[in-house]
């Protein structure tokens, strides 16, 4: 039973994550040959004040 975590930055839509959900669970019942009924994902919305590359947080780009 595969379990998959997403993080995101906020902004999706809920149609957005829709897609989303839709297209992973598909591509990974494909490549693992499971039924799409086993597939869980989690997504993780984050703020932008929570991410940061090169010593700089996203929220200050």
């Amino acid at each position: 039973m595969p379990i998959v975590q997403i993080d995101l930055l906020e902004g999706r839509t809920v149609e957005q994550k829709r897609e989303l959900v839709t297209k992973v669970t598909e591509a990974i019942s494909e490549s693992v040959n499971c039924s799409k009924d086993n597939v869980t994902i989690i997504l993780r919305d984050m703020p932008t004040h929570h991410l940061a590359k090169a010593g700089v947080l996203k929220c200050d780009e």
